[in-house]
């Protein structure tokens, strides 16, 4: 089998099939970044889902980022959090030729556009669902993706001195925070429906412990970029009602600044419209922070 990007994936298909049975079915899931997603159905009538991360720089952390979503999604198994469950690791790619792993196909579909008031609670309840996991496994200290190299006002940019604010706002010690257990990619692409429910929420290749904000900012982040601020405000009020807990506007800032690419390579957020919506998310953040 070929996948849109020309890469053959048949030996994957092939190690794949002999962890249960012969695999009979399958095409290829699209709209992640990091990733060739395959669905599979086998001979035994068992749907998964291949993970193979053929994509730089995902590619050459490969072993790393799937052997923590196998472990994360085993530990995860007698939680009340509907994530996939792990099949078989073939981190280092000896098999597959890329690192992979299997896992069970969760029902549902990305809904990006649900965003009404009771879609947002939802998803709240989810995210303090996942907060409220006490790892019983050893899970890293969150990483910032809104490091120093990113600190440059992008030429799209309509209010320099906007950006400017913020890295100088991001030079300083982030704040105090309550270590919780983090997604870390907690966003509406990552949330799959069914039936007006959420049924389930994928990759877990980036899970952290971290101050439990940073999860509510990267979702804020992403409803503004489609939706608008409104939305994104909307979002974390529902957090806010669901846990008590107080915001923590530096780690939102943080994770605006993150999609910013580093010198020298491609932007995450290419399309106009996206652009202004992240610089009005910036400044209403900042806002709120002055």
């Amino acid at each position: 089998m070929l996948t849109a990007d020309g890469l053959d994936v048949t030996a994957a298909l092939t190690w794949a099939g002999s962890s249960s049975s012969r695999v009979t079915g399958a095409r290829e899931l699209f709209g992640g970044w990091t990733s060739t997603m395959l669905a599979l159905s086998t001979e035994a009538g068992d749907d998964l889902v291949l993970r193979l991360m053929t994509r730089e720089p995902w590619r050459s952390h490969g072993s790393g980022l799937t052997t923590r979503e196998s472990e994360i999604q085993e530990m995860l198994a007698p939680t009340a959090v509907p994530a996939p469950r792990s099949w078989r690791l073939d981190a280092h790619g000896c098999a597959c030729g890329f690192p992979a792993h299997l896992m069970s196909l969760l029902p549902g579909r990305v809904e990006l556009d649900r965003v009404d008031d009771r879609s947002l609670g939802l998803l709240a309840d989810l995210l303090a669902t996942i907060h409220a996991v006490s790892p019983t496994i050893e899970v890293r200290t969150y990483q910032s993706w809104a490091w120093e190299a990113k600190y440059v006002v992008p030429t799209w940019a309509t209010d320099p001195g906007l950006w400017q604010e913020a890295f100088t706002l991001l030079r300083t010690p982030a704040p105090a925070y309550e270590p919780s257990f983090l997604h870390r990619d907690f966003q509406p692409r990552n949330v799959l429906w069914s039936e007006g429910r959420i049924s389930g929420v994928v990759d877990w290749v980036e899970t952290s412990i971290g101050p439990a904000w940073l999860d509510v900012a990267h979702c804020c982040t992403n409803l503004a970029l489609r939706h608008g601020d409104e939305r994104a405000d909307s979002f974390a009020a529902a957090y806010v009602g669901h846990t008590g807990a107080e915001p923590q506007l530096y780690f939102e800032v943080m994770d605006i600044v993150g999609f910013l690419p580093p010198p020298g390579k491609e932007p995450f957020i290419k399309a106009d419209d996206e652009r202004a919506r992240l610089e009005e998310r910036l400044r209403a953040v900042m806002l709120r922070v002055g």
